[in-house]
């Protein structure tokens, strides 16, 4: 029981960082970090440094990179604007686990594409996040058709945003990662959202798919329904790995 501290990012080399464990495996507190590593994790800083915020050096270095702008669409068809660093580029979309996802434009440094951020959502109405209940709740039955349409809507609107700004965009199609097909296609046979908190108790179930931290499961082989669920519940908690069952789950 209870969440203990999942560490910081520390700057491995001037465009690289590296996650460092915390030392004393400490118990969590806001945000997944106890106080020593939160204090110690220049990261936290990032979110507001084109706001004139406080940068360290090491931070500075890896904003000055070329970033780059997206915008993502989920399997409830909404869509979100985003910002990853080059070398992040494919890892950033496919540990969220979108439908689809259009890269926008690479911007000169990532306070540039901070502020471009900001800009789209003002003037394109899209919104800089979405909220993980939501994305878990869509892939029970997703539409790929819907979210398409959502998506190419999205993109246009950031397009036109971006070009009245006098900029020249370059729109490039992300690829999803084959092994969530399955779970962002439409809905074969019984899918339905794992009933059991992952946080407690024994579980044990085979994964066919997955997508982002979302997993489309079945709790034996030969079963015909499956469960959508979201691993990330499991931030910050300790999995004993070993032969366990799911709790029985009736079906109607």
């Amino acid at each position: 029981p209870g969440r203990f501290c999942t560490g910081r990012y520390g700057f491995a080399a001037t465009f690289q960082v590296t996650p460092l464990p915390c030392p004393q495996q400490a118990q969590a507190g806001p945000g997944g970090q106890c106080a020593t590593c939160r204090e110690r994790d220049d990261f936290r800083f990032a979110h507001h440094a084109h706001k004139g915020g406080h940068t360290p050096a090491a931070l500075t270095a890896y904003l000055d990179q070329p970033h780059l702008l997206y915008v993502a669409t989920f399997a409830h068809a909404a869509s979100k604007v985003g910002t990853a660093a080059a070398p992040r580029r494919v890892s950033r979309l496919d540990e969220q686990g979108p439908m689809y996802a259009t890269y926008l434009l690479q911007a000169r440094d990532g306070r540039t594409a901070r502020v471009l951020e900001d800009t789209l959502s003002r003037d394109a109405g899209l919104a800089q996040a979405v909220r993980g209940p939501a994305k878990l709740a869509a892939l029970t039955d997703p539409d790929p058709r819907q979210a398409r349409a959502a998506h190419v809507s999205a993109v246009g609107r950031a397009l036109t945003a971006l070009t009245a700004l006098g900029l020249s965009p370059e729109p490039e199609e992300w690829a999803p990662p084959g092994c969530g097909a399955e779970l962002r296609s439409p809905r074969e046979g019984e899918r339905l959202a794992y009933p059991h908190d992952l946080r407690e108790g024994g579980h044990g179930f085979q994964v066919d798919s997955c997508s982002g931290s979302h997993a489309l499961v079945r709790l034996a082989p030969e079963d015909d329904a499956r469960y959508v669920l979201d691993l990330s519940a499991l931030k910050g908690r300790r999995v004993l790995i070993g032969s366990y069952t799911s709790p029985a789950t009736p079906l109607q």
